[in-house]
């Protein structure tokens, strides 16, 4: 019989909030971490792939050790972006729901600090925070870490290289004797070392294995174009999961930007998400993408952290990662929860032999995606182009004279007849185009 989160000493209200919320069976990193956190005073290292339920792994048990007599910031979450700290804020808010006396702070890099500043000069017991905006309010002197008894690192994997310049800072703020928790999808040698220098040499580290509730449900595929088929390979894809919700990722902002252009000349519900935005337009995407206003995402891999939406049902990886830690977390964000969902790599010819490398340094196994036909491309971009013409709104600024004379053409066409012309003229300026340039205008 499989273990209930009631199983793992976990107090009654906790466990009361997370059923109110659909949350009864643990995952396997929850069941391995949440007992140990309850039960000992050592360092722990958690290692999971993203979209098992890390958060609750150490929110939970924090939320049980906090003592609410005491005033004082008894723990530190350390997270790499601004979107997970309000993700992991709104969890621990969830889950803290019959223990009101229990104060939590969110207080991330992107927006004004002095509001922040203000939120802390009250009782405070968890802060979650960038290490970067941290280290501001630790020199402004707002912030005091001094009976500190938690230090968590969350996806540690993901922030590494701000880690390296910030921890040494705010670990001279904290207790000598205090608890270190660092959770991570991966185990490069670059976390490896932060583990050896800043963690207990009485460390526990557990290992939730790939089959994990969130990862189980993923089918990795991967499918090899031309350079110049890229864009209409892609919006063939993505014609195929209308109504569906995905994330596309690119290597560089500029490749983000490129592609959400020519999304949108194509009208595909989508928006763009790069760490070059201001915060306020990248909250106001993400809303729009939780929401279901937009259906599709497009991102770079850091400012996709803390996408945690459930009804992902893809991801497209328009550019092949440049480390495995990337591709791990890129998949993850779809197959949350136990869900099912497909990740589908495109490729150049040149890089199809990366797969085994992938296959062998992941433990995954990967399959070939059907390109489609030139003729079914070709018909998907008529299509496109129909739908171009539909979503177009009128021009109410030409010269009434103008529209007249064009509506005199014409007028004695029925509307089938019209729509004949239309789709005949579109497949002779496509022939005409084909023949002129044998290279098609496609954009990559």
């Amino acid at each position: 019989m499989s273990k209930q989160f009631s199983d793992l000493g976990l107090s009654a209200p906790l466990v009361k909030a997370i059923t109110e919320m659909g949350i009864v069976t643990p995952t396997e990193i929850q069941s391995e971490i949440i007992p140990l956190a309850l039960a000992n005073t050592t360092d722990l290292v958690g290692i999971a792939k993203t979209g098992t339920g890390k958060t609750a792994a150490f929110g939970l048990p924090l939320l049980d050790k906090i003592d609410v007599t005491n005033t004082a910031v008894q723990a530190i979450v350390l997270v790499p972006t601004r979107e997970l700290g309000n993700q992991i804020f709104d969890n621990l808010v969830q889950f803290a729901k019959y223990q009101p006396a229990i104060s939590i702070a969110v207080t991330c890099g992107g927006v004004p600090i002095k509001p922040q500043v203000e939120r802390l000069s009250l009782p405070t017991h968890i802060i979650i925070a960038t290490p970067g905006r941290l280290i501001d309010l630790i020199e402004r002197k707002a912030v005091d870490l001094k009976a500190t008894s938690f230090l968590i690192l969350d996806e540690a994997d993901e922030m590494v290289s701000i880690l390296k310049d910030s921890l040494d800072t705010i670990v001279a703020e904290l207790p000598k004797k205090h608890q270190t928790y660092l959770f991570t999808a991966t185990l490069p040698g670059t976390i490896k070392q932060l583990i050896q220098n800043y963690l207990n040499k009485n460390v526990i580290q557990v290992s939730a294995s790939m089959e994990t509730m969130g990862n189980q449900g993923i089918d990795h595929k991967y499918i090899v174009v031309d350079p110049i088929e890229k864009l209409d390979v892609l919006m063939h894809f993505l014609n195929t999961k209308e109504g569906d919700r995905g994330i596309i990722f690119c290597k560089t902002k500029a490749a983000v930007n490129k592609l959400a252009k020519n999304l949108a000349i194509n009208k595909f519900s989508s928006g763009a998400l790069h760490g070059s935005l201001s915060q306020g337009i990248r909250d106001r995407i993400m809303d729009q993408f939780r929401q279901g206003h937009i259906s599709i995402l497009i991102a770079t891999d850091l400012a996709a952290r803390g996408i945690d939406v459930a009804a992902i049902s893809y991801v497209v990886n328009y550019h092949l990662p440049d480390t495995y830690e990337a591709y791990v977390h890129r998949s993850g964000r779809t197959a949350r929860a136990g869900a099912k969902g497909l990740s589908l790599t495109v490729l150049q010819a040149e890089e199809e032999a990366e797969i085994a490398d992938f296959e062998r340094e992941l433990g995954l196994q990967f399959s070939k995606y059907q390109k489609p036909s030139m003729a079914s491309i070709e018909e998907n971009n008529a299509l496109l182009w129909a739908k171009q013409i539909f979503k177009t709104k009128p021009n109410h600024e030409l010269d009434a004279e103008f529209k007249t004379k064009i509506k005199t053409i014409f007028h004695h066409l029925t509307k089938e007849e019209l729509i004949e012309k239309l789709i005949a003229n579109y497949w002779l300026q496509n022939k005409a185009e084909a023949t002129e340039k044998p290279v098609k205008k496609f954009k990559n």
